[in-house]
């Protein structure tokens, strides 16, 4: 999809600090952190919304490779939040299915509290 900013960061159209990448995904740090480590896991595959995904093995590789991201960026064990934003309702703001992964320091239950 052109018009879709993440299938623009992944063919690398556009920018985007990237942290990882494979043959099913790409991770970036996110324009507008909410917590001291904020990282989108990306399927390559456009699915515009959770409510889209057919292969639940797909799925649980896209939240591993959120697992494995904590882990190499050192802040899993002091924990970390797994947020999937779910159409316009859920806070999801672009039709393109992606993976937050946040962590660093204590997360306060709303990110709007994060400084």
């Amino acid at each position: 999809m052109t018009d879709c900013v993440f299938c623009r960061i992944i063919s690398g159209s556009a920018p985007a600090k990237r942290i990882y990448e494979d043959a099913e995904v790409l991770v970036i740090e996110d324009l507008h952190p909410r917590a001291h480590h904020h990282y989108l896991v990306i399927p390559k595959e456009h699915v515009a919304s959770l409510l889209e995904v057919e292969d639940a093995v797909k799925l649980g590789r896209w939240l591993w490779t959120g697992k494995q991201i904590a882990e190499s960026c050192g802040f899993a064990q002091e924990g970390f939040r797994v947020v999937i934003n779910t159409g316009h309702g859920g806070g999801q703001s672009i039709d393109h299915l992606h993976i937050h992964i946040l962590g660093g320091k204590v997360l306060p239950y709303s990110l709007h509290e994060v400084e």
